[in-house]
């Protein structure tokens, strides 16, 4: 569900930032194995990749990536809980059938979670949907609505208000612009100017893992 661009690698610094060293890793949609490479190489970490396109599996044994073929749709039995430090969604969210069960499963997996996504709410998408009448198309919403992954696009403050009512605690919050910049804009009002939003989450005092 990944591919290459600059949001994405602006996305994977980020992760690296929020990444311990040394620390257990799941990264589910992992694409081609490209973050779990990077991570493995600038911090030393171990885990595996989740992932059911073939190709990419492919590409992930070439890194020397373990990955595990599975759909993410039906969750996380085979992992055990507790059993990493850091489960990690990038740009897939939006591609999953139950996101609020993924939630729950990643947190019973993970100490934490990071999770990105692209913001519906960013102002190039509302102006084209308003003033085009048509399904907004952006550097991080590239699809056409026929040919889109995505099944449920949302904004910064539908994650949020999900967040809330599933007992989910927001550790940090970084939003993006479309140059993958954390200005002004995007600081002060994320929900308008931020192309891509990034959370670091995990179990609130209610939920069990």
């Amino acid at each position: 569900m990944k591919h290459a661009s600059m949001r994405f690698r602006v996305d994977f610094d980020v992760i690296e930032d929020w990444v311990s060293p040394e620390a257990r890793i799941l990264d589910l949609g992992c694409g081609d194995g490209t973050l779990l490479a990077r991570l493995r190489d600038h911090k030393r970490v171990s885990g595996y990749g989740v992932e059911i396109n073939i190709n990419n599996i492919i590409a992930c044994i070439e890194k020397g990536v373990p990955v595990i073929q599975t759909d993410l749709d039906t969750g996380l039995e085979d992992f055990e809980a507790d059993s990493v430090d850091f489960v990690v969604l990038s740009q897939t969210l939006q591609a999953i059938r139950y996101p609020h069960f993924l939630l729950r499963e990643m947190l019973r997996v993970g100490r934490e979670a990071i999770v990105s996504f692209p913001n519906i709410g960013h102002w190039l998408a509302r102006f084209q949907l308003c003033a085009g009448g048509r399904m907004p198309r952006t550097p991080s919403l590239p699809y056409n609505w026929y040919n889109t992954p995505n099944i449920h696009l949302h904004t910064l403050r539908d994650f949020e208000s999900l967040c809330a009512k599933e007992d989910i605690e927001i550790l940090e919050r970084r939003v993006l612009d479309r140059r993958g910049r954390s200005g002004l804009l995007a600081r002060e009002l994320p929900n308008l100017f931020g192309a891509t939003a990034m959370y670091r989450i995990q179990r609130g005092p209610g939920m069990n893992p």
